[in-house]
């Protein structure tokens, strides 16, 4: 049965965000990008191109090379490098996303069986490391020593960030403060990244290369942040996941460290059971949401990332107002309102 929670008053929520208009800008670029990522995962290897393409052509809005496209566009570029590198960050997200399916045991994502449940871990494993490679290559035929520099150190952080959650699995000690700095790395280190190099091939000033860089990065923290409220409150089918994957994983993401900071002492014995013990049984999954619910964790997890995503807007004020500021500005009420 799917538990769904509600995060706030429907009645008091303005129409939903979309990245309509933003996808409409950029659509002919995006065209041309997903023209190369098809190109590039091709390999004389049948298994390569297939188990890539099970995940690239899955769904997904495409949102870090649209933010690419997008920085790009918001600081005049339009020429073909920010369709490459474009590419190249979905590459390297299409790869985090095969070895992080093996690391966590995943059944499902989008809806979909995951390549590791289909192929196995070894060639998931494999296939990864492949597209990792495809991106590296697509960075020095740019040939900019920034661009690589960022997109290189990017790959280096969200590592970290993935062994980092790795080590805090089943850590109820975990501190907001680490766990921020877990999101920060696995999720917001990409999306930063993702934009910041849209000013770089624009060859624009170093203000608005760390405004679009600061922009990325807190409109990551926002969006990670709303994905681990939804691990606890949405259905399946819209979650593209089977709902309380973390809870099941021991990942000790805010909702849960909040509630256990919040609760009583027999609140605080579930989780040490059911979290540190792994010692799980039916009815928890639903115990923990009530728990939850009880100390508007969910809520307060959402209120973060509206701050956050108050401060990526924030970040794009050194633009002029455009067509394209607002619909980047809208993609950040997109990736929060996703909880509704």
């Amino acid at each position: 049965m799917a538990i769904i929670v509600n995060l706030g008053d429907r009645k008091e929520q303005p129409a939903k965000a979309t990245l309509k208009r933003l996808l409409t800008i950029v659509e002919a670029d995006l065209e041309e990008t997903n023209q190369i990522i098809l190109e590039r995962m091709h390999s004389e290897v049948d298994l390569i191109p297939t188990l890539a393409r099970h995940l690239i052509a899955a769904g997904g809005k495409r949102l870090r090379p649209v933010l690419t496209l997008g920085a790009a566009r918001l600081c005049g570029y339009e020429g073909d490098r920010a369709k490459k590198l474009a590419a190249c960050v979905e590459f390297i997200h299409t790869a985090t996303l095969l070895h992080d399916d093996v690391v966590d045991e995943s059944d499902l994502r989008r809806g979909n069986e995951t390549a590791n449940v289909l192929w196995g871990n070894q060639a998931s494993v494999l296939v990864g490391d492949f597209l990792f490679s495809r991106s590296f290559q697509l960075m020095v035929e740019d040939g900019s020593l920034s661009v690589l520099s960022i997109l290189s150190n990017a790959s280096a952080v969200i590592a970290e960030g993935e062994v980092m959650q790795l080590m805090n699995v089943g850590d109820t000690s975990t501190t907001e403060d680490s766990y921020l700095q877990v999101i920060s790395s696995k999720t917001a280190a990409l999306f930063a990244a993702a934009c910041q190099v849209g000013a770089v091939v624009a060859n624009r000033p170093k203000a608005e290369e760390q405004a679009l860089e600061s922009y990325g990065r807190n409109l990551g923290i926002a969006f990670q942040l709303v994905d681990d409220a939804l691990d606890y409150s949405a259905e399946q089918q819209a979650l593209g996941k089977s709902i309380g994957d973390d809870f099941r994983e021991g990942k000790v993401t805010l909702p849960i460290l909040l509630a256990f900071r919040r609760g009583n002492t027999e609140e605080r014995a579930f989780w040490h059971r059911v979290v540190e013990k792994g010692e799980q049984q039916d009815g928890d999954l639903e115990q923990a949401i009530k728990i939850i619910n009880k100390h508007s964790a969910l809520e307060d997890t959402i209120e973060r990332a509206r701050h956050y995503g108050a401060m990526a807007k924030d970040a794009l004020g050194i633009f002029a107002d455009t067509e394209i500021k607002g619909a980047l500005q809208e993609a950040v009420d997109f990736s929060i309102e996703r909880a509704f």
